[in-house]
């Protein structure tokens, strides 16, 4: 078992920045590759963005392409996203999901990740 435990939302003036962090223990974080899904009200959940176990490769989706970052530190069992510039439309529950991977892929799809985290809520407002 996988527990990830997600922190760094709130409450963000449009344009303004956020940095999620998503904590994980259990079992060795380096054999895992990790993802940042959100779900906004209404609508089903998408990834964001997506990192190997290295952290070598990674995926963004377009709607976040340049105002996002994904990275981690396997020494601290963490995953990060830095997010800049957002928008509105970036209100969301954010979620970190882990997925064991022997090869050093992202992964794009919520079916392909084993763990979930119980989620952070960021809002973009005025």
């Amino acid at each position: 078992q996988v527990q990830l435990v997600e922190s760094g939302g709130g409450l963000v003036q449009p344009g303004g920045s956020l940095r999620l962090s998503c904590a994980a223990s259990g079992r060795t974080f380096s054999n895992y590759a990790m993802g940042w899904f959100r779900q906004a009200v209404g609508k089903e959940r998408e990834n964001v963005a997506a990192i190997s176990w290295s952290g070598s490769n990674t995926y963004y989706a377009g709607s976040v392409k340049g105002r996002f970052t994904i990275s981690r530190d396997n020494a601290k069992n963490t995953v990060y996203l830095q997010m800049s510039s957002l928008k509105p439309e970036d209100t969301a529950v954010y979620y970190c999901a882990a997925k064991f991977s022997s090869g050093d892929y992202y992964y794009r799809r919520t079916t392909n990740y084993d763990y979930w985290g119980q989620g952070t809520q960021v809002t973009v407002s005025s």
